[in-house]
């Protein structure tokens, strides 16, 4: 008598303890108090807490939330409707456009999403397109294409076999600083997006982010995931719409949610100056130094006709269904972020989504916010901290201030149920 092996490794993985129940009590209190919530801000401390710098300018709209709080898109209204994010203005990876990174098939049948593409290891960079065009956001950054970030050491795969990109070093530059910024090839409507980092971009200048974008923004919506500048250590998920779009409350025990609405109710880019509905997470280990600090964790952002919902989980405690590649959100408790479809249907307001990763420099987050105290991380401004009265000052004369301005990703995964 014998069991097939996939049934063994089923019945394992069903024997495993489940983490559900420490984020039942609220992930962000927890994480805060077994330090486990490492912030995203690693590479993109250009914290988007609430200068949700969204697809179209990244207007400025202050809030009172522990502090003078902007928010911004990150495509900018003058190139959205001409500049593709993975077509005009990039240059592909090598690699095959829709197959992924590499195609893995879930060995765990008792999960709905199964996993569509994986970006991991020597091929994580197989199937990106290399954004090249000008920054929409007007940063201090040249964003550099894959044989150039290869050739300078930008972008690489380390001992770990974790795929690494940088900003430049260079002690000064005269004009804007080289950086990456990359797009999936393939596309989605509907998914289970799981960011696995162990670093983000951090400092003073810095604006890394992982988002998702559609066509004709903001059209097809924008979902920023990992957000953040500066020395910002609690991250910030937030959405950007046509208009049509809200969240039913900003009280976070009505929504749900583990973190604080920072960016007002109605989502869309158009009659809120950009910043859409931005929610802040009350871990400090969300993003930035302090999500290094803990070695990272995994982003997870749900997507499906009743909502989405973004999810973070510290280091220590990553649910075992996703290491399993079997991911439940059901059984992951209160989200950090969650948009219901009841005031704004995801069939409607988003569509045909790609994966992006980018870090620029100053800009109309960081730069703008340059002076700046009181968001949680952001105890001293940049420039009392640096003694530079300018970011982009600051970001062409001091190269080495930015090696901590770097991902590293163990994977990215997207799962579907069809």
């Amino acid at each position: 008598m014998y069991l097939h092996l996939p049934l063994i490794l089923y019945l394992v993985a069903s024997a495993l303890p489940s983490h559900a129940s420490l984020f039942s009590r609220g992930s962000d209190h927890l994480l805060h108090g077994i330090g486990s919530a490492h912030r995203h801000a690693v590479k993109r401390s250009s914290g988007l807490a609430h200068d949700l710098r969204r697809a179209l300018s990244g207007i400025l709209v202050e809030q009172a939330d522990s502090g003078t709080q902007h928010v911004y898109c990150v495509i900018d209204p003058d190139q959205a409707m001409n500049t593709s994010l993975t077509g005009n203005g990039g240059t592909k990876a090598s690699g095959t456009t829709s197959a992924s990174a590499s195609s893995a098939t879930s060995t765990a049948a008792s999960s709905p999403w199964k996993l569509k593409q994986e970006y991991q290891g020597n091929s994580f960079f197989d199937g990106w397109t290399f954004f090249t065009a000008s920054d929409p956001t007007d940063g201090t950054v040249q964003y550099v294409d894959q044989s150039t970030a290869t050739s300078t050491n930008l972008t690489s795969i380390n001992g770990a076999g974790n795929a690494i990109m940088r900003v430049d070093t260079t002690p000064k530059v005269s004009g804007n600083r080289p950086s990456v910024r990359i797009t999936t090839n393939y596309t989605y409507t509907e998914a289970l997006v799981v960011l696995d980092a162990s670093h983000m971009p951090t400092g003073c200048g810095t604006w890394p982010a992982f988002w998702s974008n559609g066509p004709n923004w903001p059209a097809g919506g924008e979902i920023d995931i990992v957000e953040g500048v500066n020395t910002y250590t609690n991250n910030q998920a937030t959405i950007h719409t046509n208009p049509g779009c809200s969240i039913p409350s900003a009280n976070s025990s009505v929504l749900g949610i583990t973190g604080t609405v920072v960016g007002g109710t109605n989502c869309a880019a158009a009659e809120t100056g950009n910043q859409g509905c931005g929610v802040r997470s009350t871990s400090n280990t969300s993003f930035g130094a302090g999500f290094n600090g803990i070695g990272g964790g995994v982003y997870a952002m749900q997507w499906e006709d009743s909502g989405i919902s973004v999810y973070f989980f510290p280091r220590s405690s990553i649910p075992s269904d996703i290491t399993a590649g079997a991911p439940q959100p059901s059984g992951w408790g209160a989200p950090m972020a969650d948009w219901p479809a009841t005031d704004c249907s995801p069939s409607k307001f988003f569509y045909d989504h790609s994966a992006i990763f980018d870090t620029t420099l100053c800009g109309q987050w960081a730069g703008n916010v340059w002076n700046d105290t009181g968001v949680p991380g952001q105890s001293e401004s940049c420039a009392q901290i640096t003694g530079t009265s300018s970011c982009s000052e600051y970001v062409q004369n001091n190269g080495a201030a930015f090696a901590e301005a770097y991902w590293e990703v163990l994977s990215v995964k997207i799962y579907q149920t069809s």
